[in-house]
């Protein structure tokens, strides 16, 4: 591997223009002509793509930043055989004077191997990706300074909005400084710790100037601010793309603020920004989602907050700190519920035959090791629902005019944990069999309950099952997780009595709560869908249909 610098291209008249979006982070993989980040001139914004595929070792511009032509903006690793590609053209003139002559090559080969398997690297470890740009907090620090760690030995834990996560060591070595304290914020790409390892390569049998590229290469690949390339790479002008406008009102906002603010239900032209030039930036949106959360501001706003009492004046308390996912559920919710028209449809289904059916599988499962509990039917149904009335399979798109029709089924199943309530996702849900959601349901539930899920563990889900069956209760209504527009309650089974063939008979009867969306779905569409799922689970031979 190898060390390109990326800088910027030709901006033909413009002298300095600013940095408005990163579009990457660090330890992040991008293809040939996938968008780094954003430049604004006074006429114009454009996105500058990668010259080649790589993955992002270092980003040497902030946002703010003031670049011109030829300023360094962020370093790839790439192939070796893509780096010299690269820089052909250049040294082709000048090769055959720094080439020495060939008989050389063994005993210069056999210094520089010598220098390599003798070295020891001092590289900065990074947070990787977390898949969002947020800042997350560090929970746990699982080693000191001096400690020796294998690869993939654990040596932090962050917290996210919804998950925490484990900071693995990237290879073998020596803990020799660390650089965060539990509290602390960090954000992909920031150092966590240093770490001192020995480098050792293979013999080589190459020319002089490729022995020393493989010597560099691996302190290069380490180190958290890689040395320059020899040869800086030359991409192709960037393309200017209008800056981008709402209906009436000029927002001067880039992609990924936007996109956020989709996300949130955010309209920009209400956001005041506090960027250079009026620009909203992310914080702007954040600020402003917080703000109606807390305070009325006319009929739109949410209902401000119930004013604080000092309760000790009645007797003993204490202040019992919120953990981060009990506040952003809170958070969510309240948004959710300010934000969706809820209707929710009550249901029976009767699952006699079902629970005898389960019943009949204990042995088998006790022979592969799978509890199965009702949720792997449940799963199914659902999807097999979604099928049929593919209305409830959708998102609404921020701007009301249309709808974004999925064509996957990916359900989420709330699972509650010490630290908060999380949704963990249950992928492709029909294309699975039941032992197969069954053993999947388990990896997921313990992962939750170790708080070891991932941010894409947690994300894509097109539905949400709620259940608080083994709690009791005969009915409650769920929030609809948005941007899904339904989500399912399930209460717990109850015996009653039902009138069947001229006699009441005891069957197993489950309370279902379907809640969704009015804004996308209607009354009837709410009916036939409860409707349909109780067919299906009284009796799951329509399943295999």
């Amino acid at each position: 591997m190898a060390i390109e610098n990326i800088t910027v291209p030709d901006l033909g008249d413009a002298s300095e223009v600013e940095v408005i979006e990163l579009l990457v982070s660090v330890g992040q993989s991008v293809e040939e002509n996938d968008s780094l980040l954003v430049l604004e001139s006074d006429k114009a914004a454009m996105e500058i793509p990668a010259p080649m595929a790589g993955v992002v070792k270092s980003i040497a511009v902030n946002l703010g930043d003031q670049v011109a032509t030829g300023s360094e903006m962020l370093s790839l690793e790439v192939s070796v055989a893509d780096a010299v590609e690269s820089t052909t053209e250049e040294t082709t003139d000048t090769e055959e004077e720094v080439s020495p002559p060939v008989d050389a090559e063994p005993e210069i080969a056999e210094s520089e191997q010598s220098a390599i398997s003798s070295e020891t690297v001092a590289s900065t470890i990074a947070v990787p990706d977390l898949g969002t740009d947020d800042e997350v907090d560090v929970i746990e620090i699982h080693v000191s300074a001096g400690d020796t760690v294998g690869a993939d030995d654990s040596l932090i834990t962050l917290e996210s909005d919804k998950a925490a996560m484990e900071v693995p060591a990237p290879q073998a070595g020596e803990i020799t400084e660390l650089l965060v304290s539990i509290g602390d914020k960090v954000k992909t790409g920031s150092a966590i710790a240093t770490i001192k390892a020995a480098v050792s390569a293979s013999p080589v049998s190459a020319a002089p100037e490729l022995v020393k590229e493989s010597k560099s290469e691996p302190e290069q690949s380490l180190t958290a601010t890689p040395a320059p390339a020899p040869t800086a790479s030359r991409p192709e002008p960037a393309q200017a793309v209008p800056a981008v406008t709402t209906s009436s009102e000029k927002v001067y906002a880039g992609p990924a603020v936007r996109k956020l603010a989709r996300e949130l239900g955010v309209d920009l032209t209400l956001v005041p920004g506090t960027g250079a030039k009026n620009r909203i930036i992310k914080e702007d949106i954040h600020a402003f989602v917080k703000n109606r959360s807390n305070a009325p501001s006319g009929g739109t706003a949410v209902a401000s907050a119930v004013p604080d009492i000092d309760f000790s004046q009645f007797g003993e308390i204490e202040q019992v700190p919120r953990t981060k996912i009990e506040k952003v559920t809170a958070v969510n919710m309240h948004r959710n519920w300010n934000a969706v028209p809820h209707v929710a449809q009550f249901n029976e289904a009767d699952v006699t035959e079902l629970e005898t059916f389960r019943a009949e599988l204990k042995s088998e499962g006790e022979r592969r090791g799978v509890k199965l509990t009702f949720m792997p039917f449940l799963l199914k149904a659902c999807a097999k629902a979604l099928k049929e009335y593919p209305q409830f399979n959708v998102s609404l798109h921020s701007s009301g005019e249309f709808l974004i029709q999925k064509k996957y089924f990916h359900i989420g199943v709330a699972v509650a944990t010490e630290a908060g309530l999380v949704v963990p996702v249950i992928r492709n849900v029909d294309q699975k069999s039941i032992w197969h959601l069954a053993e999947e349901l388990i990896e997921v539930t313990d992962k939750a309950k170790q708080r070891k899920l991932s941010m894409e563990d947690m994300q894509g889900a097109c539905f949400t099952i709620s259940s608080l069956g083994a709690i009791g209760g005969t009915g409650f209504i769920p929030i609809v997780n948005a941007p899904e527009v339904a989500i399912l309650g399930v209460a717990k089974t109850e015996i009653k009595p039902v009138y069947i063939d001229d006699e009441f008979k005891p069957r197993k009867m489950l309370p279902l709560t379907l809640s969704y969306d009015h804004k996308a779905v209607n009354g009837v569409d709410g009916g036939l869908f409860s409707t349909y799922l109780v067919n299906i689970l009284a009796d799951i031979r329509h399943l295999v249909l």
